[in-house]
């Protein structure tokens, strides 16, 4: 199974492996399952480190290379993915987690996330 994780499991799986639940490390560690970063994880990073979000510490050049070095796929952004925008229900304002749930769609692959208002979307999104 392809899995895209949202932007705090990366931040988590990086750097506090222990705020990752159960069933999200029993994913992310099943070898049958391959796991993506968005490129929209890296820009929210870039973005909110640079404002000093204390939840956003890490260089986002240090996270992609981690999350590279660690075998996890790179998912860019493409032009299907921000069209598929437009057809999501207005349940959360967030342009990052958006692009997330949009992605995940068009691309049919399931998307973890911790976030209860992420997991209202319909689609392949599971909260754990």
């Amino acid at each position: 199974m392809k899995i895209l994780l949202d932007t705090h499991l990366l931040l988590w799986a990086v750097g506090f492996p222990e705020l990752l639940s159960a069933p999200a490390m029993k994913l992310m560690r099943d070898p049958k399952n391959d796991l993506l970063f968005s490129v929209s994880s890296i820009w929210e990073v870039a973005i909110k480190h640079g404002l000093g979000r204390i939840d956003f510490k890490v260089p986002p050049g240090l996270l992609r290379r981690t999350l590279l070095d660690s075998g996890y796929e790179e998912l860019p952004i493409l032009g299907q993915h921000t069209v598929a925008l437009s057809s999501l229900p207005p349940i959360h304002k967030d342009p990052f987690d958006r692009i997330l749930i949009a992605q995940a769609m068009v691309e049919g692959i399931t998307l973890l996330t911790a976030d209860r208002v992420m997991a209202q979307y319909p689609g392949p999104i599971q909260k754990v």
